[in-house]
């Protein structure tokens, strides 16, 4: 049984001198009561300075690698954490192994890469020196998550339900999500995915769904057990919505308004807290452990340039936020809860 969370929408009242925000555009205008005020967050610095267009995941192993996944989408960038590239994969120990269209990555706790290749109807898995662990063939997947006891789970087109999960063998275990009746009528594109899936470091599975109503998530655990599903009006985040709170957006960016339905475009979990960051436009909403909306933030650079996330990796001490074509930016991790509080 699904227990959905409403997120309530409030109006706060924040005082940016005292909560330490420097705010870089014009001052809002008072929120309706129907939507919520969003502080600036801006930029420290632009990281990997070589990645450019096209980024869809950034992660990161325990040994303080970065992995990149980028346009062309053939190859795996790796960097040091000063920002030194210092390899790929495939490489020379892939052993003449190819990545034809990557979709999607993720990196499990012995460090090996998991890779979506879309263009070759398979998961493949490479070791962290780069050889080939393993070609597992799953039909146009769009997004995985790397499990524990070496399981991964998969998102593709396609599929009867929500989440495929394959065990270390590269066997089909199990599959769990009704795809919801929203969705699935005949009038439904069936070349599409319903949504996407990105995980955290305990397990869970959190798949964020592309066409419902409303900007959805739901939270399962690796077993396929519910554990909450949070939603937000897409009303909030339209073009309409965002210039009655930022009146001074389109004249001082020049940016065009914008005709797309509005999406949750990344999301990025807290590795301590499991606490979530989404990104839909230049919007960053912040979720606790239990699925509770608690703050949004609007994100750019310095210079005021709004940045669009595409993929985020949430730190310790910070977020990383790529924004096509500008590259990765650096962020302050703001209002992370103690661990003890997160427990609570």
């Amino acid at each position: 049984m699904v227990r959905r969370l409403q997120i309530g929408v409030s109006v706060l009242i924040l005082v940016a001198v005292a909560a330490g925000w420097n705010f870089s555009r014009a001052a809002a205008p008072v929120p309706d009561q129907d939507q919520e005020f969003s502080r600036d967050l801006l930029a420290r610095a632009r990281v990997f300075p070589e990645v450019g267009p096209g980024v869809a995941a950034i992660k990161s192993d325990s040994a303080g690698r970065y992995y990149v996944l980028a346009d062309p989408a053939n190859a795996i960038a790796i960097y040091q954490a000063d920002g030194k590239r210092i390899g790929q994969i495939p490489n020379a120990n892939s052993r003449g192994a190819k990545i034809v269209y990557a979709q999607d990555i993720d990196v499990d706790a012995k460090g090996r890469l998991f890779v979506a290749d879309r263009g070759a109807n398979a998961v493949k898995i490479f070791e962290p020196d780069g050889s080939l662990d393993a070609t597992i063939p799953v039909a146009a997947p769009i997004s995985l998550v790397a499990l524990p006891g070496g399981e991964f789970a998969v998102a593709g087109l396609r599929s009867a339900q929500l989440v495929n999960i394959y065990d270390a063998q590269g066997k089909l275990a199990r599959s769990f999500g009704e795809i919801p009746a929203a969705i699935a009528g005949a009038s439904r594109n069936q070349s599409l995915s319903p949504g996407r899936i990105y995980g955290d470091m305990v397990g869970h599975i959190y798949f964020v769904f592309s066409d419902m109503p409303e900007l959805t998530l739901r939270r399962y655990d690796r077993f396929g057990y519910v554990g909450y599903e949070a939603s937000l009006p897409a009303s909030e985040f339209t073009p309409q919505a965002e210039a009655k709170r930022w009146t001074t957006i389109t004249i001082e960016q020049g940016d065009a308004p914008s005709s797309m339905k509005p999406a949750i475009r990344a999301l990025g979990a807290d590795p301590i807290t499991q606490e979530l960051w989404i990104a839909i436009g230049d919007e960053l909403v912040h979720f606790d452990k239990d699925g509770n909306r608690r703050a949004s933030y609007r994100t750019s650079t310095k210079e005021g340039v709004r940045i669009d996330a595409s993929a985020i990796l949430v730190e310790r001490n910070r977020i990383l936020i790529a924004a096509d074509p500008m590259g990765i930016f650096d962020f302050v991790l703001p209002e992370r809860q103690s661990p003890a509080a997160a427990q609570q």
